[in-house]
């Protein structure tokens, strides 16, 4: 008779998600402004959260916009693209792994 507490056991074994960086890139011709809009709507930053982040990007080249599981973070990535292209600007927005 198999032993049906062990299998339950075996089977409630989850392994946390591989989580992803979204970055945002900074680049010569999206606006401030925009890059805050995005921010503040995709991202769900508040306005100085977004207003910091921005000017990481701004001054770094790149700034994470926020840590999510491999589908989410794809998402928001083509979101992005998306909404600047929506926009006419070149915003680039990239995912990797979260160390």
């Amino acid at each position: 008779m198999p032993n049906y507490e062990e299998e339950l056991d075996l089977a409630l074994e989850l392994e946390e998600p591989q989580m992803f960086k979204v970055l945002l890139h900074n680049d010569d011709y999206t606006s401030m402004d925009f890059v805050v809009e995005v921010l503040t709507s995709i991202f769900h930053k508040s306005h100085a959260q977004a207003e910091q982040i921005m000017l990481q990007i701004h001054e770094k080249g790149k700034a994470i916009c926020g840590v999510y599981s491999f589908e989410i973070a794809q998402t928001k990535a083509q979101q992005v693209k998306q909404r600047a292209k929506q926009n006419e600007f070149p915003l680039l927005a990239t995912i990797e792994e979260d160390s």
